[in-house]
């Protein structure tokens, strides 16, 4: 399940979804794509070009809200649909911007061993950014990619607890996710010490996708996530514990190696700082 982006419109995001597709096409297992897109320029043609297996549904943008571009609520709908009315072994999210390593179903066949059912995603990201890697344990927000390993009634489950979630345009993606795998009782395996993921920043300027409007986006899909976390019993600081939360919930020690746990010290090292940062923030709106 994925979505891309219009072809067309930036050089930088259309090579970074070539390699995207590259990616899983060099993938040696028989691969179906769901894509969603809403009258994204030149999309169809391109996915055609590349000779894709692939379910394509597009979605006009006026059946959207007024200035909305997408939702990630009807490409799950659509994904669970497809899931269900096949004979799909695993059920995977990620995003269209991120190097899928080929060798990833043979690591996840590797846990089906171990579980019947289960979550297998990849936290941290490897950052590329204006051509050069960042720190391999630097803890760069994000979980692009998450593969779920689950039976036909947990898929059942999963589409009807989504009636009480809406999601449009950018944000809380991973943290729905990870809810997910309470709300289907799957134990969560992070793979990154098998598998890394090149993650590649987009052009977000050449298609008006600034900080600003990820913000907004963000607060508006935290309200719609905490109505969905309400109505299936999950805590809600999955909504409003940040990433201080989400990734206590995804600790295992045996995913732990090196880069992980320097990772994890990274990141926790800078909650202090964040904290007092937030408690100046509000008495200096006061």
């Amino acid at each position: 399940m994925t979505s891309l982006r219009p072809v067309g419109k930036s050089v930088e995001n259309d090579k970074i979804q070539e390699l995207f597709i590259k990616s899983i096409k060099n993938i040696n297992y028989p691969i179906k794509l769901s894509l969603t897109q809403f009258d994204d320029e030149n999309v169809e043609n391109f996915i055609q070009q590349k000779n894709l297996n692939v379910f394509f549904n597009n979605v006009e943008k006026k059946n959207l809200p007024p200035k909305k571009k997408y939702s990630n609520k009807i490409m799950l709908e659509n994904a669970l649909h497809q899931f269900l009315s096949g004979d799909y072994e695993y059920f995977v999210y990620s995003t269209a911007d991120i190097l899928i390593p080929n060798n990833i179903f043979d690591i996840i066949n590797e846990i089906k061993n171990k579980s019947e059912e289960f979550c297998a995603l990849v936290f941290p990201n490897i950052l590329q950014k204006n051509g050069s890697v960042k720190s391999i344990s630097e803890p760069h927000y994000g979980i692009d990619i998450f593969i779920f390993k689950i039976k036909k009634d947990s898929a059942e489950k999963f589409q009807q607890s989504i009636s009480s979630w809406n999601q449009y345009d950018w944000g809380i993606n991973d943290n729905f996710y990870v809810s997910v795998c309470e709300l289907l009782k799957l134990p969560i395996y992070n793979i990154y010490k098998q598998a890394s993921i090149i993650k590649f920043e987009n052009d977000f300027k050449t298609i008006n996708e600034n900080r600003e409007w990820q913000i907004n986006s963000w607060k508006e899909n935290q309200n719609y996530f905490l109505n969905f976390l309400r109505k299936n019993n999950l805590s809600k600081l999955y909504a409003l514990g940040s990433y201080h939360y989400l990734l206590l919930k995804i600790f295992r020690l045996k995913d732990m190696n090196l880069e992980l746990f320097l990772t994890y010290i990274k990141f926790y090292s800078r909650a202090p700082f964040l904290l007092l940062k937030k408690i100046l923030k509000i008495f200096s709106s006061k």
